[in-house]
């Protein structure tokens, strides 16, 4: 069954009084528990997609399904829902909360989720741990390396339990051996049946994931399966 899937994906943007083109009629569509790597040069329209897959960005024409809904056919209100039942978003920048700890930047999906405070006390510090964090609770971001940062970034896209990752760029501020383990959980979770969409430069990367779909000038590029 598909968990993802575009047509006719076509996006523009308006810059300096003339149009940029950002995707060109893209089809993709990602079964359930793939895990697929979305490759191509810079300004190929991996972001874009990837966005567009997740409910940000609406396109021009075309649609996007998720898990069978046509998302940019929902309101915003019913848009936001999805997002926050299915997906989890993981991006190069971790967008940590610099005044919370690693306990609470977790807890806060769960706390906009109506988890109760021992609810989420309990699902962030158990996460926390599987990513190797559970000795850095108390510690703001400041006070983590850059790999224990991603850790945390990681622990809060989990916290809901999604269905799906959306991941751009995941390990691309990260040394190797980090970005290496990074990998490995992303691995570890697609076969535990996770559906993940992740946006990489790095060939490296892109080889652990199950499939690989190349863009280039905003198309999909003759040969990529799709």
């Amino acid at each position: 069954m598909l968990m993802l899937e575009t047509h006719s994906l076509c996006k523009n943007y308006g810059r300096r009084h003339r149009e940029v083109v950002g995707l060109q009629d893209v089809g993709v569509q990602v079964g359930r528990g793939e895990f697929v790597a979305l490759v191509g040069p810079s300004g190929s329209g991996k972001t874009t997609l990837l966005l567009s897959l997740g409910g940000l960005i609406r396109p021009s024409s075309g649609t996007v399904h998720i898990d069978g809904v046509s998302v940019y056919d929902l309101t915003p209100s019913r848009r936001i829902e999805l997002r926050r039942s299915l997906i989890g978003f993981l991006f190069q920048t971790f967008n940590l909360v610099p005044y919370l700890t690693a306990l609470e930047n977790v807890q806060v999906p769960l706390m906009i989720a109506g988890k109760d405070r021992g609810e989420q006390r309990r699902i962030a510090e158990s996460i926390l741990e599987r990513v190797g964090l559970g000795h850095r609770l108390d510690h703001k971001p400041c006070e983590l390396s850059v790999g224990q940062q991603q850790r945390v970034a990681f622990a809060r896209t989990l916290a809901n339990s999604p269905s799906i990752i959306l991941a751009d760029e995941p390990t691309g501020n990260l040394d190797p051996d980090t970005a290496q383990s990074v990998m490995e959980m992303l691995q570890d979770l697609n076969r535990e049946g996770m559906t993940i969409a992740m946006v990489t430069h790095d060939p490296r990367m892109a080889a652990l994931a199950g499939r690989l779909v190349r863009l280039v000038d905003g198309r999909i590029a003759a040969g990529s399966a799709a």
